[in-house]
């Protein structure tokens, strides 16, 4: 039987993992939306005819997993909306809002349930996404596995051992799909001043992106050996590498990587929940 699935909120992220459940089998008939407004979830229940709510508490009765996928500064009035009817329910909790950690979320619900903090990126919206989750003692082996089933119907799943590591999980994918688009962009730019039409120098670019991450995937080489293997000795793409290497290019993955970290710790923070 189908876990029974109820999201509190139905904006992008909510909407990604509900059409990548659909698309994987999960019937619609086991999975609920709820927003405020109905003009948020009429199109969700037009497109995949699952069930839609506008009443939080109503929702998850008979839920095996509720999915948070609210804003973070709304987060806490949520959390305790619900926090009587879940402590009866105690179905597993899986929070995808960034910032806000699994004490202080399991405080906001009278504490005690099983819950998994996850942080996906936005290439969920077309199932190719990152997430890493992260799970309190009172989650167990067969919760840990509806957890990961959910958010592999987006891309892929990664577990760690400690919350604080979620931090690294944002600087990695969760913000990183920002840093390609900055290179693609800087390389369309090249491309143009090289001669090329920006429109071919964009698709190039896209393109080259997706061949590079397919191989690195389907191949048993690290990416070091990769780029090994496309720089022949004295040719053009050692030229451009080393120029990459000597403008400090891993030096300014670092930093920006440790600046979306600290900002990570520091959003926390601000919400009051370290």
């Amino acid at each position: 039987m189908a876990s029974r699935v109820t999201f509190i909120g139905a904006g992008n992220m909510a909407s990604a993992i509900i059409g990548g459940m659909i698309d994987n089998g999960h019937p619609a008939t086991a999975i609920t939306a709820t927003s405020p407004s109905d003009a948020f979830l009429a199109p969700l229940h037009e497109r995949y005819g699952i069930r839609t709510n506008t009443d939080n508490a109503s929702a998850v009765q008979g839920a095996d997993v509720v999915v948070l996928a609210v804003k973070p500064q709304v987060m806490r009035e949520v959390c305790e909306g619900l926090s009587d009817t879940l402590q009866r329910l105690r179905p597993l909790i899986v929070s995808v809002a960034a910032g806000i950690d699994a004490e202080t979320l399991d405080q906001w619900l009278g504490g005690g349930l099983p819950l998994i903090r996850c942080m996906p990126n936005t290439p969920s919206l077309v199932g190719a996404g990152a997430s890493g989750l992260f799970a309190n003692a009172e989650v167990n082996a067969e919760q840990r596995a509806q957890a990961t089933q959910l958010l592999e119907a987006v891309g892929l799943v990664e577990w760690v051992e400690e919350e604080a590591l979620l931090d690294a999980v944002t600087a990695v994918s969760g913000s990183g799909p920002a840093y390609f688009f900055l290179m693609f962009e800087a390389m369309e730019e090249a491309g143009v001043k090289l001669g090329l039409p920006a429109e071919t120098a964009r698709r190039l670019a896209m393109q080259t992106a997706l061949g590079a991450a397919r191989m690195a995937q389907q191949s048993d080489q690290p990416p070091a050996q990769l780029k090994r293997n496309v720089m022949s000795p004295g040719g053009t793409t050692e030229r451009a590498v080393e120029h990459l290497e000597q403008a400090g290019l891993r030096d300014i993955m670092r930093d920006a990587m440790d600046a979306c970290a600290a900002r990570a710790r520091e959003m926390a923070d601000e919400f009051g929940t370290r």
